[in-house]
């Protein structure tokens, strides 16, 4: 039987692979590195990891259920750490066996209602027509680049480039952007940089990683409040831990809390407080030395630092096949594609505190239709009705998500995780 062809051997990939050779599918997962752990290996030439990189959620609240990271593992590991326990995972769940490594996928495109699929191993192009394709590949490896007017003479980089805070040394640094490797990168150069400065254009939230000796992500209640009443309260609760960013210099949020990422950091407001980092504004231009700035103020720098974020990038497969509109395919759940039954896009998803658990519940819903296309094809027939009909919902359990790129694959995590729930249980019961 042809194969169902995974491209990537990241945390999405592997539990894909898992949960496709658990129903008896023939799996082939084909990977660019030498070894799993695709982000967190920081050594794989798609990674854009850098020295200092640590989870920004605590490793209870983001490991898989069924394999618990190690205790002496730190609560909030480092990439290495987390670049080992996802070849114990493969281990564990003997996933290395369905993998080809070194293989960087070229084209996939369809051919008869399969796909052919073009990779490169060793120098050598290959070619296998699969059943199937589950692009697994990553949603964090393709910069956004900012475009101003001007131009600098100095050195600029994007935050994927970036390793070590050597760069910073001695230095005058401004950074773009204040996500959350932004502000990484921020804490890491105030201690080898002349100076920092940071563009802040929007306001974000600020949550420590620990309160009274916690984790701040294991501190919500268990009762499951609304989500407008959830927004209020914990919005509330920011205010009075961190107090209003505009007390530092920032702007404050003009949106309610979830509607954007927050920021997970428990240096950045200090270094702020201490003067180390400076706060600017929106950039009007650049110049030949440096930036000048929306409030009339000038800068010089000798470095132009762009954490301006990624973009959704799938090169080897056209978008028409993903049916993007916008900033992003439109997919039912994210994942399930009304043109094709037999294309998949693996962990196009983001929200606050889903961790790979809930990617996880993702794979397990799409081997059970696979499994359901090979088994019994009527009841995958009227489940296909329904991804043509919701393609275009999105499961944002009515926030007003702020209109970003980065933001087009956002999803409520209770609301995402239950309409999963949903669809595996309406499965089950069909057949």
């Amino acid at each position: 039987m042809k194969p169902y062809v995974v491209i990537g051997a990241g945390p999405m990939g592997l539990c894909t692979v898992r949960r496709l050779a658990e129903k008896g599918i023939n799996v082939l997962g084909l990977e660019a590195h030498s070894d799993v752990g695709g982000l967190w290996d920081i050594d794989s030439p798609t990674s854009t990891m850098y020295d200092s990189a640590h989870l920004i959620s605590s490793k209870r609240m983001t490991e898989f259920e069924d394999f618990p990271m190690r205790e002496d593992v730190a609560t909030y590991p480092r990439h290495d750490q987390l670049k080992r326990y996802f070849q114990d995972y493969a281990t564990h769940f003997d996933l290395y066996k369905h993998y080809k490594f070194n293989c960087w996928v070229e084209r996939v495109e369809p051919l008869n209602g399969e796909w052919r699929v073009i990779y490169r191993c060793d120098e050598r192009q290959y070619e296998v027509i699969a059943a199937g394709v589950l692009l697994a590949n990553g949603t964090l490896h393709e910069p956004m680049q900012a475009q101003f007017k001007g131009q600098f003479d100095g050195e600029q980089m994007h935050s994927s480039s970036y390793r070590s805070a050597d760069v910073f040394a001695d230095k005058r640094v401004l950074i773009i952007g204040c996500g959350n490797s932004g502000c990484d990168i921020a804490v890491d150069a105030v201690h080898r940089a002349k100076h920092v400065d940071m563009v802040v254009r929007r306001g974000y939230y600020f949550l420590p990683k620990f309160v009274a000796g916690k984790p701040t992500d294991t501190l919500g209640g268990k009762l499951r409040l609304p989500n407008w009443l959830k927004q209020r309260i914990d919005g509330t609760l920011v205010r009075l831990i961190s107090g209003k960013p505009s007390s530092y210099g920032l702007p404050d949020p003009d949106y309610k809390m979830y509607e954007s990422h927050p920021v997970i950091n428990s240096l950045f407001l200090h270094h702020i407080g201490h003067g180390d980092i400076t706060v600017r504004p929106s950039i009007s231009s650049l110049t030949a030395e440096g930036a000048d700035f929306s409030d009339g103020t000038k800068g010089h720098y000798d470095l132009i630092l762009h954490a301006t974020g990624y973009k959704l990038h799938y090169p080897f497969i056209d978008r028409l096949h993903l049916n993007w509109k916008g900033d992003a395919p439109q997919l039912y759940l994210n994942v399930f594609n009304p043109l094709h039954p037999n294309l998949f896009v693996m962990g196009m998803v983001e929200a606050a505190g889903l961790g790979w658990q809930g990617r996880d519940e993702q794979a397990k819903l799409v081997a059970h239709v696979v499994h359901l296309q090979q088994t019994a094809p009527r009841t995958a027939e009227a489940f296909f009705s329904r991804v043509k009909a919701k393609s275009g919902q999105r499961i944002d359990g009515g926030m007003h998500y702020l209109p970003l790129e980065r933001m087009a694959y956002y999803v409520h995590k209770a609301d995402y995780l239950s309409a999963l729930s949903t669809e595996m249980h309406e499965l089950a019961t069909s057949t």
